[in-house]
């Protein structure tokens, strides 16, 4: 009874006191090598193609949330949802910087990975799916929907963000700082607004029953869209041409698995992150017992990228 009690009387506004600050950032790519951890290739490619999965769906986030900004009732939320908003434009623009200015030029084809997105979330997650209107009657259930599957996206990348931002591994190996920097500058603005798409799915009415189905889908689909980017990336590579990587083929699920089995510092085991979505599905969880504020308020205040944005703006 006080477990139900409790999830009636939880709090459906925003869940935090402080405030959420948009920074930009300036990266620069001119120095770094395709194998941004020394002698890791597979890794390197690996996290690589989270350049390419984010942007179109952080876009799709912020169409999102302005869409449905206006049915926030709650104060503290809406302004959450905002600074939410730029934080995640800011985010894709750092990623799409990375594509032009670091992939591309170093003649790696991303295009056919970016095209697999956009039709995802500029084609199939949008208003009218594939073209179709939603009646106006599931018009909500349909914004609800998309909605859950941000919130449960987000906390996957707050998980990935705390992976990210307390590894020492990948700088002890002397990995690339401005990639380095790009990951954890990034896992760092996750866990500072990781509460928000939490809070503003439960606020339109979200379900906690919903959080299942959803989390199927998502880790699904992220880890298989993961894993297909990551193979077109390898196959290009002439270390791999042998292997021909495909999303299909067991070597590359094998190879994933073996690394973070040697090391899980190097890069997290696949069911480890399937792991870490349980604590999603509990009616007790809260997004604020994923990481510490206050250790990634301390990484962005000295994060390069953001600090180099601040002397240009001053300039």
């Amino acid at each position: 009874m006080k477990l139900f009690s409790r999830l009636r009387n939880s709090k459906l506004g925003s869940s935090i006191a402080y405030h959420i600050h948009p920074r930009k950032v300036k990266f620069e790519w001119q120095d770094t090598p395709i194998d941004w951890i020394p002698n890791q290739p597979y890794v390197s490619y690996f996290i690589n193609e989270i350049n390419m999965i984010l942007p179109s769906g952080e876009f799709w986030f912020c169409r999102l949330y302005n869409k449905v900004l206006p049915q926030i009732q709650d104060e503290k939320l809406k302004q959450d949802v905002q600074a939410f908003i730029r934080q995640e434009a800011m985010h894709a623009q750092a990623h799409n910087s990375a594509n032009k200015e670091y992939l591309t030029v170093r003649n790696i084809d991303i295009q056919r990975n970016l095209d697999v997105m956009d039709f995802l979330f500029s084609q199939l997650l949008a208003d009218q799916p594939l073209g179709v209107k939603v009646p106006k009657l599931l018009e909500h259930q349909w914004d609800l929907f998309r909605l859950g599957i941000i919130a449960t996206v987000e906390h996957m990348t707050c998980v990935l963000g705390k992976y990210a931002l307390y590894n020492q591994e990948w700088e002890k190996l002397g990995a690339d700082p401005a990639m380095l920097d790009l990951i954890k500058w990034h896992g760092a603005e996750e866990i500072e607004h990781r509460t928000v798409a939490f809070d503003l799915y439960r606020h339109l009415g979200g379900s906690y029953i919903a959080r299942y189905y959803l989390s199927i889908i998502v880790i699904v689909a992220v880890i298989g869209l993961w894993v297909d980017g990551t193979a077109h990336l390898l196959k290009q590579d002439p270390r791999f041409q042998s292997i021909r990587p495909a999303v299909y083929k067991p070597w590359i699920w094998r190879e994933w698995y073996a690394i973070a089995q040697r090391d899980n510092n190097l890069m997290p085991s696949p069911f480890w992150l399937v792991s870490q979505q349980l604590g999603y599905l509990m009616p007790w969880y809260d997004p604020l017992h994923e990481g510490k504020t206050e250790d990634a308020i301390a990484y962005l205040n000295r994060s390069p990228a953001a600090k180099r944005a601040a002397k240009l703006k001053v300039a």
